[in-house]
């Protein structure tokens, strides 16, 4: 869908230019919202640095958490920035900030891939630390090539391919483990869902205009200490940590990680597009949403937060966040985004993360997860015609394929085995693993691809599909889907597949065609 020509300011009736304002009431439910999300990947990230790479904790604290804490801030008041220039240009009052925060997937991959193998080969976390700056440095990099063919991209691929995929990772990313640590405590997560689903979609008001967020996360703690769950005897030793940490600039540390991180620029790449792609497919929900921002400025600003926050030693990528529609409906504006950048930013500058660690059990705010992911795949369906569904559904699928993929290589890792050496076994079993590992791998990109190509096909837009098809072929080739790694001829047999399909996709333009799917596709 091509990007909408912002108008000119808006003149009120006086005369004077619209002037929006930066807080609203609903801006405080969508912090407590985003917040606490932003709150809730902190603790996961810290938790990984601590116990998977063993970086010592004054590091962690007093370094790398201040730095993303400045990478956070920067990027949202820059989007709170983009959403006040939109709403000044339009004369609207309803226009919400684009959410952003630390990527999640690449928490575990810059941990599991990067660090821990040169933790494991050197014995050094400081050393591990070094090497997943600067291979998130490399990331940055490709993000911002991406900012110049992102554009083009989401102008040429239909929106039920670029909310479709972005549905399937929500689904299977943020839906599923969410909800299956929800049923694993009951007792917190469950209370905390309903109310989060009568405040968010039932508009159920709470006392003293308490926002659902907070209540959740007040009702679950509460449930926690009535049970027993929540011991007390720890945040004695969570509070050694608060104080005030300034991050410092750390050009050495991408320097030293460089030498180890080479071989991994291979990863990096794919890693970079796929933030592109993301990012590019959350500003086209917030367009169905009504909310239209220029993709090149949101993709630089990802670009340079992120290479800003590797500068001052952070590990992390920076990530515009699933959710639009949600904080919009839950009544977020402008002040939402920037507020949340500060709050991120104060928590992490002053050491309170061990506190909340020790404070806020992890079902009380999984729900808003939860909250979100739902509403992000009913876009995809909502926005678009609904002879598009099976697209949308058929974008889905890599998702689940790579999902899966994830619990099986967990599941094979926590025994000591592979799927090498279990491969038949596994295939007894019903566990194809050759084909989830080959639909898995570069699942966003493939599903835009599968659903871009199902979109044309139903629109009977053939020459369209082929050359989907025919991208599908290339990046096959290449390995950006489908494949390992990046390289010559990885992944063949599938690239000639897709070249197949693109041949028969154009030789459709000359087969008969029913007269019932010509009607329904128009």
């Amino acid at each position: 869908m091509t990007q909408q020509t912002q108008p000119s300011p808006c003149p009120t009736p006086g005369g004077a230019a619209f002037a929006p304002r930066w807080w609203v009431a609903g801006d405080l439910n969508a912090l407590f919202g985003l917040g606490t999300n932003n709150l809730l990947n902190l603790l996961v990230l810290t938790g990984l640095l601590l116990g998977v790479v063993e970086v010592p904790a004054e590091l962690v604290f007093g370094r790398i958490l201040p730095a993303v804490g400045v990478m956070l801030c920067l990027t949202n008041a820059y989007y709170a920035y983009l959403a006040r220039e939109l709403a000044r240009s339009t004369g609207r009052s309803d226009v919400t900030a684009l959410p952003s925060g630390a990527s999640v997937p690449h928490m575990f991959i810059v941990v599991m891939v990067v660090m821990l193998p040169v933790k494991i080969s050197t014995g050094d976390p400081i050393l591990a630390w070094h090497a997943g700056v600067a291979w998130v440095f490399l990331e940055g990099l490709v993000i911002l090539a991406g900012s110049f063919v992102a554009p083009a991209i989401r102008r040429l691929t239909p929106s039920a391919a670029l909310l479709g995929t972005l549905a399937g990772v929500s689904i299977a990313f943020i839906s599923l483990k969410p909800m299956m640590e929800i049923f694993m405590n009951p007792w917190i997560g469950l209370p905390a869902l309903v109310i989060i689903l009568g405040g968010w979609f039932a508009g159920v008001r709470f006392p003293l205009g308490l926002p659902a967020a907070l209540v959740a996360v007040v009702v679950g703690v509460a449930i926690a200490l009535v049970d027993g769950q929540l011991q007390l005897s720890g945040i004695g030793e969570a509070f050694e940590h608060v104080g005030f940490h300034l991050p410092l600039l750390q050009p050495l540390a991408i320097l030293s990680g460089l030498e180890n991180v080479w071989p991994l620029l291979v990863t990096a790449i794919p890693f970079g597009v796929y933030d592109f792609i993301e990012a590019m497919n959350n500003v086209e929900s917030a367009e169905q949403g009504g909310d239209s921002y220029p993709l090149r400025k949101v993709l630089v600003a990802l670009g340079c937060t992120s290479l800003v926050g590797t500068l001052l030693g952070s590990p992390f990528a920076n990530a515009v966040y699933i959710g639009h529609p949600g904080w919009k409906q839950a009544g977020g504006r402008i002040g939402y985004s920037l507020a949340t950048g500060v709050l991120i930013l104060a928590v992490c500058l002053l050491g309170v993360v061990p506190v909340l660690l020790s404070l806020i059990p992890l079902p009380a705010v999984l729900p808003i997860l939860l909250y979100v992911s739902l509403l992000v795949a009913a876009q995809a369906f909502q926005t678009n015609a609904s002879r598009y569904a099976p697209a949308i559904v058929f974008a889905m699928v890599p998702h689940f394929a790579a999902w899966g993929l994830t619990l099986v290589d967990g599941s094979l890792d926590a025994v000591g085995a592979s799927a090498v050496t279990l491969g038949s076994e596994l295939a007894q079993r019903g566990i194809l693993y050759e084909g989830m590992f080959r639909l898995g791998q570069g699942a966003i990109i493939s599903g835009l691809l599968f659903g871009a190509i199902t979109v044309f096909l139903i629109d009977r837009r053939f020459s369209h599909a082929a050359g989907y098809a025919l991208a599908g072929g290339v990046l096959s080739f290449f390995g950006f889907i489908h494949g390992p790694a990046i390289g010559w001829a990885v992944s063949p047999q599938l690239a000639g597949a897709y070249g197949l399909v693109a041949l028969m996709c154009w030789l459709f333009r000359y087969c008969p065609q029913n007269e019932l799917c010509e009607e329904a596709a128009h």
